[in-house]
């Protein structure tokens, strides 16, 4: 471990067994997103998330058509398995697929569709164990049901409520970009953990409407993602992508006005967009996204970079932060 910080708490999800600490490892990129990864490096990028403190490790088989899960597993192997916390996501199955396809870099035969039925649901995770190369899942979250609430109510929920009965998978979620589709969901089952992204950074706060006060009401635990709103916040350049789309200028010019505020103060924008996001009441953990080992060690050093709270108040002063969002 670093000298310059210490591990990251422990955190518990709802009222079940299952902890995670608060600074997670996205694994989204160890799938090969926009660009591929050495398997080597995969292995590394986990190994320096351990070294660190980080026991929460998140994946999907949608990431790289299960070439996360497949990564992540491998790289797992050595641990103990009551060491760590492992997420992953049902809703989607892999299928025989030629070429190219979406967010991905290496073609590996298959790609994910969607699928929110009860059978399904089984089907993916016992692929997800296979591929992981594990006997269980301590974190079952649905994934991406924005558009297909009921189907996910009556079918993956429904199948993970009774894995969750039997013991079979710790905690039970979903894995969602919406904030109101995501709070129907909530409101219709009995969950222990939102894992959101996107939707509560420095640059985008919806989900203090409603979201995260049901959340809290509900005793749902939060697992805050997409802290940066895929870019911009660790690089607000012209160009730069928000919601993985090129940003408007305006946003280009809310990022880079927040960031001259943090230059200010001398601290990193990275360091602010990931503790303001750690910092609600509703959150238990941050998900850092990252694909090789500098990647972790920095998310790790800006979680811990001292902020000044001058800083939190100029950026409410300026109107960039809403008022009523609790700070560090």
């Amino acid at each position: 471990m670093s000298a310059h910080h210490s591990a990251p708490p422990v955190r518990r999800l709802g009222s079940t067994d299952v902890t995670v600490t608060a600074v997670g490892l996205g694994c989204a990129p160890l799938g090969g997103l926009f660009a591929p990864v050495d398997p080597a490096v995969a292995t590394a990028t986990v190994d320096a998330a351990w070294e660190g403190g980080i026991r929460h490790f998140d994946t999907a088989p949608h990431y790289g058509a299960g070439l996360s899960e497949q990564r992540v597993g491998a790289a797992l192997a050595p641990r103990d398995r009551d060491g760590y916390a492992l997420s992953t996501k049902l809703g989607r199955v892999l299928v025989d697929h030629e070429g190219q396809w979406d967010l991905w870099a290496e073609p590996n035969g298959k790609r994910a569709e969607f699928d929110f039925s009860y059978r399904g649901a089984f089907a993916s995770y016992r692929s997800s164990l296979e591929r992981l190369g594990l006997g269980r899942i301590d974190i079952g979250l649905i994934h991406d049901a924005d558009d297909h609430r009921k189907e996910a109510v009556e079918g993956t929920y429904r199948a993970l409520a009774e894995l969750r009965a039997s013991g079979e998978v710790g905690a039970v979620g979903i894995g969602m970009n919406s904030t109101d589709a995501a709070a129907e969901i909530i409101e219709a089952t009995e969950l222990d953990v939102a894992l959101i992204a996107g939707r509560y950074t420095l640059l985008d706060q919806s989900a203090l409407d409603r979201l995260y006060p049901l959340c809290l009401d509900r005793g749902v635990s939060v697992i805050a993602a997409g802290v940066f709103n895929s870019g911009i916040l660790a690089d607000p350049k012209p160009g730069a992508t928000f919601n993985y789309a090129a940003a408007d200028p305006r946003m280009v010019a809310k990022a880079q006005a927040v960031a001259g505020i943090c230059d200010r103060h001398g601290v990193p924008l990275r360091a602010a967009a990931l503790q303001f996001t750690a910092a609600h009441p509703a959150v238990a953990s941050i998900l850092v996204g990252a694909r090789n080992p500098s990647e972790v060690d920095d998310a790790l050093a800006m979680y811990a970079h001292p902020i000044p709270g001058a800083l939190w108040h100029d950026l409410k002063a300026a109107g960039l932060l809403a008022e009523e969002a609790p700070v560090p």
